[in-house]
């Protein structure tokens, strides 16, 4: 893969890559990463089978080697997944039998997203696909987080120097002191908020 661009505004995830087998692993692994990151992790089962079905295609379509960017949008309670290539003809969704191997994964495609689709683009196409998101209380609270949590890091300059839990979690624990000095210096007692922070996580957790 040739880099990882992160829109962290607009909640989008650019994943250049080449289309070869040994990257389907690769870019399967960073679309997981981005979900986590996002807080949205529940999706990754479905995203990574997208994902996987979508380079596939491109390789077998347009060429094993061909340039290609897979794109990952988070949209309220959908993600969306667009993979984008150079080849001008869009696919259509066709009967298939049994026996047949072609069509099978756009069946496949549309039995796992809400709604999917094919558009012509400058250089060749896009395929997308959007996923529903979950929407119980703990999904909700880490996508708070992850918003947070990014602009945070956004904000004190620490955004492009790592994604690793080591520096996400040294960026969570600032976030945490910091929340702590502005609870202090409204009167407020910082161990009270942090003992009733733990009986909420502990409660929902339950």
């Amino acid at each position: 893969m040739s880099g990882i661009y992160t829109e962290d505004v607009h909640r989008r995830c650019v994943l250049p890559f080449e289309a070869l087998p040994s990257e389907v692993r690769l870019l399967r692994r960073a679309a997981a990463a981005q979900l986590n990151q996002w807080g949205v992790q529940a999706a990754g089962d479905t995203a990574q089978l997208v994902v996987t079905e979508l380079a596939t295609n491109v390789i077998k379509h347009v060429g094993e080697g061909s340039a290609a960017t897979l794109i990952l949008e988070r949209k309220r309670e959908r993600l969306r997944v667009e993979m984008h290539d150079k080849a001008s003809s869009l696919p259509s969704l066709r009967a298939t039998d049994c026996a047949s191997e072609c069509g099978r994964g756009l069946h496949l495609l549309a039995a796992m997203a809400v709604d999917w689709g094919a558009v012509a683009t400058a250089i060749g196409k896009a395929v997308w696909c959007e996923i529903e998101l979950g929407k119980d209380v703990g999904c909700l609270r880490m996508e708070r987080a992850a918003d947070a949590l990014e602009t945070y890091r956004a904000r004190s300059g620490t955004l492009h120097q790592g994604r690793c839990d080591a520096i996400l979690t040294e960026s969570a624990v600032e976030l945490i002191a910091d929340l702590l000095h502005w609870t202090s210096a409204r009167g407020l007692d910082p161990d009270d908020v942090l003992d009733r922070a733990q009986m909420h996580y502990e409660a929902e957790a339950a």
